[in-house]
């Protein structure tokens, strides 16, 4: 088991999660973020520090986010590592607890 950031995240991007990760095992696009379930070592640790209630283990990911656990798998690839907290986005307040933002992912590279 590993665990997902899901659809909660985009265009927020809380960067709480990332401080107390201890295998570094996310990874940041430019408005999202995902977790390397190759690196991922199931703490949970990450789970309360999300403000946006964006992570789940994969068992307890919600059916209508399915879809987040292979494309954390396949973006965790292609962006950058991310160790360090920095500031929310911009839009982090106005778009959590958003719903329905899927066709707003940017999978271009964070950084």
């Amino acid at each position: 088991m590993t665990y997902v950031v899901a659809e909660p995240c985009i265009k927020c991007k809380y960067t709480d999660c990332v401080a107390v990760c201890p295998v570094a095992a996310f990874r940041e696009g430019k408005n999202f973020l995902v977790i390397d379930p190759d690196v991922c070592i199931d703490c949970d640790l990450c789970v309360p520090e999300c403000p946006a209630e964006a992570i789940y283990s994969e068992d307890d990911l919600p059916e209508k986010w399915s879809e987040y656990t292979q494309l954390n798998a396949e973006l965790s690839q292609k962006w950058p590592e991310i160790t360090d907290q920095k500031e929310p986005l911009p839009t982090a307040e106005e778009f959590k607890g958003v719903e329905g933002k899927r066709d707003q992912l940017d999978e271009s590279p964070g950084g």
